[in-house]
């Protein structure tokens, strides 16, 4: 008897969470766009989530926990939330991911916030859903470092709340990756970020920007060329383009030339192993889209991130070499960094420092609303234990 109301105290609170956790984000659904902040797109809820696994409070709960949940890693030491943390815009303020027994990764952790409208995830693009994502990281050994998904799954069935928790969410008694990465995601998803000053300034409100952001969305249109990659469309204004594009970055790695060259010299047929072999050098992380696609075009390629928050997360570019928006401005200023590869849009821009000046101000004008999640208590007493 003991046992069966202590099962259905679980299940209660776990419920309670959940409802309390839905109503403080936004709800889902046909009915729900007037949720989705200002200057995103109204139809987020109808085809920005995969039909296999729909929005549920319940859903959103339990990837909240499991974001949160240093349980996850190999030595305890590492959560989602260890590199995508809430108080820095779901991102952290590290050149690179730093995960267990402080493992450096190639790779600046970047924001999740708005992830929700991504059509590949990493910097490289290797996963195509937020699901896959969501799990990839487990097994990295730079970062949660665990063998297998397998020793992620024991652990949390060895755990009452998750066991309780799955089979609430998911309604039969199974914990497999595939719903961890379901749950992740639905969490995932819920961090929205828009209603900044550039968002109200568009929407009729004149004095929601000073002159100098006027003065730098100006050039952010016009001579600043942004917009050829950071896009501002009137329905789904998401300050990017969503393509990979070799901008220079990589090219300034000591080794990238060389590994570059020895792409373009290679046949068809040797590319694939190639690549495999390259990958794992000194340098071999630049290649970036390559590592993915096997195209000789994407050498160097990288995602193109959104500008929504880009003020609160620095440092900037994939490996986090740029230390202010400043930098990343006069980095643009000069057309990038030249190579073999280098995208056609990119060329010395000739901006005036008052321009770039004005440029970084008006980036300023992307920080929007921040999503409010608080951390589950099972985290607060792990934190407090590390």
């Amino acid at each position: 008897m003991q046992r069966t109301l202590l099962r259905l105290g679980l299940v209660i609170a776990f419920l309670a969470s959940a409802i309390s956790v839905f109503q403080s984000n936004f709800a889902f659904g046909e009915a729900q766009s007037h949720n989705v902040p200002l200057g995103l797109p109204a139809d987020t809820w109808l085809h920005f989530v995969p039909r296999q696994n729909p929005q549920t409070a319940a859903k959103v709960e339990l990837g909240r926990k499991l974001f949160f949940d240093k349980r996850l890693s190999a030595d305890g030491t590492v959560a989602c939330a260890t590199c995508h943390q809430p108080e820095r815009a779901f991102a952290d303020d590290k050149p690179v991911a730093e995960g267990v027994l402080k493992r450096r990764g190639t790779r600046n952790s970047p924001s999740i916030l708005n992830v929700i409208y991504n059509n590949g995830q990493f910097w490289d693009g290797r996963s195509d859903t937020l699901e896959e994502q969501a799990v990839l990281p487990l097994i990295n050994p730079l970062e949660m470092g665990d063998q297998t998904h397998d020793d992620v799954i024991a652990r949390l069935r060895a755990l009452p709340e998750y066991v309780t928790a799955f089979q609430q969410t998911f309604g039969k008694p199974t914990i497999n990756i595939m719903l961890v990465g379901n749950a992740i995601s639905a969490f995932e998803r819920t961090l929205l970020s828009g209603a900044a000053p550039l968002d109200r300034y568009l929407a009729g409100n004149k004095v929601a920007l000073n002159d100098a952001e006027l003065r730098g969305m100006a050039v952010f249109r016009g001579r600043g060329r942004c917009t050829r990659c950071h896009t501002m469309n009137e329905h789904r204004m998401l300050f990017s383009d969503y393509e990979y594009r070799n901008t220079g970055v990589a090219a300034r790695h000591p080794e990238f030339e060389k590994l570059a060259r020895q792409l373009f010299h290679a046949s068809d047929d040797e590319l694939p192993q190639l690549v495999k072999q390259l990958a794992s050098q000194p340098g071999g992380s630049e290649l970036g889209r390559m590592l993915v696609s096997h195209h000789i075009l994407d050498v160097g390629s990288f995602h193109t991130p959104s500008l929504r928050n880009v003020a609160l997360t620095p440092p900037y570019f994939h490996d986090g070499s740029a230390a202010t928006l400043a930098d990343v401005v006069k980095f643009y200023n000069e057309g990038g960094k030249d190579n073999l590869n280098l995208d056609t849009e990119l060329h010395p821009l000739g901006l005036t420092e008052e321009e770039q000046r004005d440029l970084v101000t008006f980036l300023g004008a992307l920080t929007g609303s921040q999503p409010q999640v608080a951390q589950p208590l099972s985290a607060m007493r792990n934190r407090r234990m590390n």
